[in-house]
């Protein structure tokens, strides 16, 4: 089966500036991860796929240096047009950061969309959550609605990066701009595995699935949670799968970040098994074709 990563991360710390990576090393949801805090090339990338057939990739911004986030753009559209030694043209789609609760924000996304594989914006929703004594409720923030509308004009969608507690607002800001696409990142970050914890998940996803311009990536289960097995995910992903239907999710491998936690061969051998009784057509949009239509690829 042909593949399509949806979800990946490269990095070289050498030719950028990645501050959480560099200089600002503590840790996060998923605990340590100095392991990672080293460059991630094309080549590194090539290598963990091995024989998988990946015909295409989206890379999602790495938190590069916010106070100069389209150098990192530049920098993946070149390795994508070095077709000597990257045939395939990865990453095929680039999904960038912007901030856009800022008054540049629109020279910015100008900036990003002079690379012609920049088909979204993604900038962190959950932070809130995790530190909210350094971060603002981007989702309350006039100025970032006001560019959120402004994305549908550069031709971009909006990955969506939230927690559970933030979904039923995501939701009304999805029906307000329902030009624009949203794409739900990790699943929608289910981690408490609570009763509780997973009602709060599975309602939002509802209330999030409900309006036709949402879509959803699952992937980085090994943020939540590092001992990960087929069976321990089979459920959050055969839910998500039904929530949205076959036509609006994707998988995708969160690497190198979930590289911490499993190979890729075994993230995508699990997809393959959980949907092994689903019809070829379903396995066909789920693995392939719903990444190349919701990315424009």
């Amino acid at each position: 089966m042909e593949i399509v990563d949806a979800h990946h991360h490269l990095w070289d710390l050498e030719a950028n500036h990645y501050p959480w990576l560099s200089d600002r090393v503590t840790s996060r949801i998923y605990g340590d991860y100095t392991e990672i805090c080293k460059d991630y090339l094309l080549a590194d990338y090539l290598r963990d796929i091995g024989d998988l057939t990946v015909v295409k990739s989206v890379h999602v911004q790495a938190e590069h240096d916010p106070g100069d986030p389209v150098r990192e753009t530049a920098w993946l559209q070149a390795l994508a047009d070095e077709r000597s030694a990257n045939p395939r043209g990865f990453p095929n789609g680039i999904v960038a950061y912007a901030d856009l609760s800022a008054a540049n924000a629109g020279r910015v996304l100008e900036g990003h969309c002079r690379y012609h594989n920049v088909r979204g914006i993604r900038q962190s929703l959950n932070n809130v959550v995790t530190d909210p004594a350094h971060h603002r409720d981007l989702l309350k923030d006039g100025t970032w609605r006001h560019n959120i509308a402004r994305l549908r004009e550069f031709g971009l969608s909006y990955d969506l990066q939230l927690f559970p507690v933030q979904m039923a607002e995501a939701a009304l800001v999805a029906q307000e701009y329902e030009d624009v696409r949203f794409i739900i990142c990790h699943a929608g970050f289910p981690i408490d595995r609570t009763p509780d914890g997973m009602l709060l998940w599975r309602l939002g996803m509802r209330r999030l699935a409900e309006r036709p311009n949402t879509a959803v990536k699952i992937s980085g289960f090994g943020m939540f949670d590092r001992h990960w097995t087929t069976e321990s995910i089979r459920q959050i992903v055969l839910e998500t799968i039904d929530i949205f239907g076959d036509r609006r999710a994707m998988f995708a491998s969160n690497f190198p970040v979930d590289r911490m936690m499993g190979s890729y061969r075994r993230i995508w051998d699990s997809f393959d098994e959980m949907t092994r009784l689903f019809s070829p057509a379903a396995r066909q949009a789920l693995f392939h074709d719903n990444a190349i239509a919701l990315y424009r690829l």
